[in-house]
């Protein structure tokens, strides 16, 4: 079943202050015409507040800076809210699926650290998450890893929210 990622409205991420952006790839790809080769840039970006706040974006332009502006803008305005448990970790174990690429994330206890990829481990960062088990499955091109990751993030849920969902209260 497709989940449909839905993101915080765009008055709210537009006001949100100490977000920080990381870049994660810069990819050059050309189209060859009758005087050569035209370039054209694309780039990754994941932005967060390090506090549950997370967003991804791309960006793509014929020169790089330009490009990365993009990525950035699409980042914030692409942001996810992670519910984290006390030990700075998820509440649950999850997996997200996206194309070809399937990523696990399990919660770890306090001390384990992030143990993941490079394009996981940016993304765990952005969100606040201090420990968490990661496996990737089938393809590690880093735009699908990250919207997998996304993918999982989107499916956690709070304790709360799960008994409020559920019509049932905790003893």
């Amino acid at each position: 079943m497709k989940t449909k990622l839905t993101y915080l409205d765009t008055g709210e991420s537009a006001q949100l202050e100490g977000i920080t952006e990381i870049l994660i790839k810069i990819n050059r790809s050309a189209a060859v015409v009758k005087g050569g080769r035209r370039f054209s840039f694309s780039a990754l970006t994941i932005a967060g507040d390090r506090g549950g706040l997370v967003g991804h974006g791309f960006g793509k332009a014929r020169q790089v800076p330009p490009a990365i502006e993009k990525a950035a803008k699409d980042a914030r305005k692409h942001m996810i809210r992670v519910p984290l448990n006390a030990a700075g970790s998820i509440p649950h174990e999850v997996t997200g699926r996206f194309c070809g690429s399937t990523i696990r994330l399990l919660p770890a206890s306090a001390g384990t650290g992030i143990i993941a990829g490079a394009s996981v481990r940016a993304v765990c960062e952005m969100a606040g998450i201090k420990n968490i088990l990661s496996k990737a499955y089938g393809s590690t091109t880093p735009i699908n890893l990250i919207k997998a990751t996304f993918h999982a993030l989107y499916l956690l849920r709070t304790v709360e929210e799960v008994t409020k969902l559920r019509g049932v209260e905790l003893s």
